[in-house]
């Protein structure tokens, strides 16, 4: 008769995150839309972070004997510029990679403005509802009158191009669509019977707000987070199209755009390749978002 051993406590504890990290792992694995979005985000934001190591120009240099060349693979082009040069003979490629800062840090920055804001004022509106849930409505509906990216268009207007403003502004724009899931939430959430209990037992609106409510709401507000990154980057990039956005001599994608849209006919590289920057970074995390929906809502799986 073989004896065997009982596993230690320690090493089940051991094992289950483990094993959590396995399924996740397989998980990413059998969607090819969620390995695509997180392949394509975490190569911006890694491009984003080594920028100056990636690059093989300096961005703002000019080179007029250089100018318009075309890509390495095209009649003329040369690897030393493998994405071509601008009309004034500055890097293309090395442009794109300094690019994708400005759009990760207004993404990233623009959206967590936006998640405090609206987060926090869903959260009070939804579970204090009355009159203070009726104000955010009126508000909330004054803003969604306006389209966002005119309502951005004026507000930028008034408080001047740069990237601080920038920021600032889509992200008190972009507030309306946290308030709004954060309350449909909220309104689920408080009739529950752990809600109740703890209303039962005596604890604060605050601490069954910040305990109870938020980390229930939490999964739809990682998600929207995720696709609002994307809205955020996209409505950066117009507005720096229209001049309106961060300035030279910063380069950002929408002023590649801007720049190259004379050169459409004769140059097509100047625009494509920011062009293409921006679709193909959207949609990795949009495809990224979809995936985190799936995983995150139980009722999905």
């Amino acid at each position: 008769m073989t004896i065997r051993a009982a596993p230690s406590p320690s090493a089940a504890l051991v094992a289950a995150p483990i094993r959590r990290r396995g399924t996740l792992a397989r998980r990413v694995v059998r969607s090819p839309i969620g390995l695509i979005g997180i392949v394509i985000v975490t190569t911006v934001l890694c491009t984003a972070i080594a920028a100056p190591r990636l690059a093989l120009h300096d961005p703002a240099e000019v080179g007029i004997d250089l100018r318009l060349r075309p890509p390495a693979w095209g009649p003329g082009g040369t690897w030393a510029y493998p994405l071509g040069t601008d009309s004034l003979g500055r890097d293309v490629f090395s442009r794109v990679i300094h690019g994708s800062r400005v759009s990760v840090i207004v993404g990233i920055c623009a959206v967590l403005v936006a998640g405090i804001i609206g987060v926090s004022v869903g959260l009070l509106a939804g579970y204090y509802g009355g009159t203070l849930d009726a104000i955010v409505g009126r508000i909330a509906d004054t803003f969604l009158s306006v389209p966002f990216i005119v309502l951005a268009l004026a507000v930028v207007g008034v408080l001047g191009p740069g990237l601080a403003n920038v920021i600032v502004v889509l992200g008190v724009v972009g507030w309306v669509s946290f308030s709004r899931v954060v309350r449909g939430d909220v309104f689920s959430i408080r009739e529950r019977e752990y809600v109740l209990a703890a209303r039962a037992i005596g604890l604060s609106g605050r601490r069954i707000i910040l305990r109870h409510i938020l980390p229930n709401a939490a999964p739809s507000v990682i998600v929207l987070a995720t696709l609002d990154v994307a809205t955020t980057i996209i409505a950066e990039s117009s507005l720096s199209f229209l001049g309106l956005g961060v300035q030279p001599p910063t380069v950002t994608w929408g002023g590649m755009l801007a720049d190259g849209r004379q050169f459409i006919a004769t140059s097509w590289w100047l625009a494509t390749v920011p062009g293409l920057a921006i679709m193909v970074t959207v949609l990795g995390i949009i495809f990224l978002g979809d995936w985190l929906r799936d995983e995150l809502d139980p009722r999905l799986r």
